[in-house]
């Protein structure tokens, strides 16, 4: 159960619940939200904050999602692991892709670009203070400076508001493998068979 009460659509004040589309969402589609509710005002600030993120920019939907996903399995958390986003999905994340992420440096099917994002954000989500020039520089062999400003917000905001969900243990309407014990290593990636991810349409942020 969550640590904290995750607020319901309708205890949203108008505004947030009207910015987010409360009214037609599922509380898995509201994620987080659940819980910044509690202070409407910078609620509703990550939200237009995450939806820039999320709108289409220099970066493909397909590069963000791979990285939002590895970082979610080094923060371990369960709903960031759970969910999978549209634009993500019809930009060509499948869950045999998502397997890759398992060993990305070894995948067949990972572009260079994407190798390269996936061992900065590796380094972002575990050890920030080795990033160096090195890492700077393998970057720039595949992407511009504004390109490089875009991957690190994006990786910054899934580190931060992942460590947050989990930290707060956001998995009560999780599939059963997404729930497991606290402590018990969950991967996005399911080598046992068919996944059981969720898909979502993007209104609401799991991290």
């Amino acid at each position: 159960m969550a640590r904290i009460r995750m607020l319901s659509a309708e205890e949203f004040p108008a505004g947030l619940r009207a910015l987010v589309g409360a009214d037609t969402k599922t509380p898995l589609e509201l994620g987080n939200i659940r819980f910044y509710a509690h202070r409407p005002e910078l609620a509703e600030a990550y939200v237009r904050f995450m939806a820039e993120l999320r709108r289409p920019g220099l970066l493909p939907r397909r590069l963000v999602e791979l990285v939002r996903l590895r970082v979610a399995f080094h923060n371990q958390c369960r709903s960031c692991m759970a969910v999978r986003y549209a634009d993500g999905a019809a930009d060509g994340v499948d869950e045999g892709l998502v397997c890759q992420l398992a060993r990305p440096d070894e995948s067949p099917d990972l572009t260079p670009a994407e190798r390269s994002a996936l061992r900065f954000a590796d380094r972002l989500a575990t050890d920030h203070l080795s990033i160096d020039d090195a890492t700077v520089a393998d970057l720039r062999e595949h992407f511009g400076e504004a390109e490089v400003v875009e991957l690190g917000m994006n990786v910054a905001a899934f580190v931060g508001y992942g460590r947050l969900s989990m930290a707060l243990d956001m998995v009560d309407e999780l599939p059963d493998r997404y729930r497991a014990p606290s402590g018990a290593l969950v991967t996005p990636w399911n080598d046992g068979g068919a996944d059981d991810a969720v898909l979502l349409g993007g209104a609401g942020e799991q991290g």
